[in-house]
């Protein structure tokens, strides 16, 4: 009896893109798709060729494409009088969506056009892992649930998660995973998100590893960490946005009597997780670049074992350490006092010449997995509906007729407390 031959290990070169973002990326669909194709080009030089390459985005990259079509509105230069403009202007199709499912007006301006956006973002993204052959995690964008119906896919109402897509080097979908744990600018205040059940978390084995996902906040929290190490991740994903100056102070606190630097408060995440061996290997990019006013900012990084990386290197404000296999270097350094000032100079709307002068970077590491030992977790409903639409077997609903002159008349029955309720946005 011939003894079974052992898998071999697998080899995969992980490519992190801090791309530099701008409201005018979003404005339009050709806008969008150059803006993605840069980061995709931006990562190229990294590409192992021949090998097995995992590109990972950030976080939110899909979120602004709420702008699309809306140009017009950027002058109004804050995201909440934008808003308020594009709610106003899309009325007759948003105020249906208010009424009919229940939501806010912010959620209700996503939604109202969130299926072209959908299709826009993800045969975006499945035409870039197609000519680039990598493995891909698409970032993560605001998305609904849908379930399919021969050719035409079904939103459940609603619902509207933080959602990571992963896509293998032909385009095909490889599994989807939401965000559980919201900050407050994605609840009910800010963009008003679904949060993800921590119980739907699974991981993905692929040749670029076993994948699982925690979006940003999640990387922080030990249940969602707990759940992905339990499972066999191998590499976790922790698409970023970070909506603040990175020398700024943390914005959630575990002890808001001691408030400490963000960077420092960061360590908790991917690099604590390869650090204490919960899971092996971590990739966080970031991303950077004021949008309209809000400021985004970070160090993209790539983590594993200590003795595989055992130069000593950390964010700005941290003690050096080992664990970092790679780490993009902040935009400046100096003292801690020349560090946060260089923060503020960069935020949205501060006026200095230094205004939205962030570093856009790519960084790679190689990672020997072991072979894979998990069967791929069976797809649900919403996966099977991505599936097809991804293939071109389905499309998402059309819109339908826009109503007639009674939304009109609605206008101004509500413009005056959606402004209120705008206006009290942080």
């Amino acid at each position: 009896m011939t003894a079974p031959t052992p898998q071999a290990p697998r080899h995969v070169r992980a490519v992190a893109v801090q791309p530099h973002w701008s409201a005018r990326d979003f404005t339009t669909p050709e806008a969008f798709r150059r803006w993605m194709r840069a980061q995709l080009d931006m990562a190229r030089p990294h590409l192992k060729p021949g090998g097995v390459n995992l590109v990972v985005l950030t976080e939110l990259n899909g979120l602004p494409l709420v702008l699309r079509g809306g140009g017009w509105a950027l002058r109004l230069r804050t995201f909440e009088r934008v808003a308020l403009a594009l709610f106003l202007a899309r009325l007759p199709r948003a105020l249906p969506v208010l009424l009919r499912e229940r939501v806010s007006p912010i959620r209700a301006l996503q939604l109202a056009g969130i299926d072209a956006n959908t299709e826009l973002y993800l045969r975006t993204c499945r035409d870039l892992a197609r000519e680039y052959g990598v493995y891909l995690c698409c970032g993560s964008a605001p998305m609904p649930r849908y379930t399919r119906h021969g050719t035409t896919l079904r939103r459940a109402p609603g619902v509207l998660t933080n959602q990571t897509v992963l896509l293998d080097p032909h385009g095909d979908l490889i599994g989807v995973t939401d965000k559980v744990h919201l900050t407050p600018d994605e609840e009910a205040g800010g963009v008003d998100l679904t949060p993800g059940d921590l119980d739907e978390l699974r991981v993905f084995p692929t040749p670029a590893g076993d994948l699982g996902v925690a979006i940003s906040l999640d990387a922080f929290r030990a249940d969602v960490i707990g759940s992905l190490a339990a499972q066999g991740c191998t590499v976790l994903l922790q698409p970023d946005a970070n909506g603040s100056p990175w020398t700024a102070k943390e914005g959630l606190p575990p002890d808001p009597a001691h408030l400490r630097d963000q960077p420092v408060a960061w360590l908790e995440s991917s690099w604590q997780v390869t650090a204490q061996r919960q899971i092996p290997y971590a990739v966080n990019p970031m991303v950077v670049g004021n949008l309209l006013d809000l400021t985004f900012d970070g160090q993209s990084g790539i983590t594993g074992p200590a003795e595989e990386a055992p130069g000593l290197r950390s964010y700005v404000l941290t003690d050096p350490r080992p664990g970092f296999l790679a780490l993009t270097p902040w935009v400046t350094d100096g003292t801690p006092d020349e560090l946060r000032q260089a923060g503020l100079d960069r935020a949205a709307h501060s006026g200095h010449p230094l205004e939205n002068r962030y570093r856009e970077d790519t960084l790679h590491a190689d990672l020997t997995l072991p072979p894979a030992a998990r069967p791929a977790p069976p797809r649900t409903a919403h996966e099977d509906a991505l599936h097809a639409l991804l293939r071109g077997e389905a499309h998402a609903p059309r819109p339908s007729p826009h109503p007639g002159p009674w939304a009109l008349a609605a206008l101004a029955l509500l413009a005056l407390p959606l402004l209120t309720w705008l206006r009290r946005r942080p």
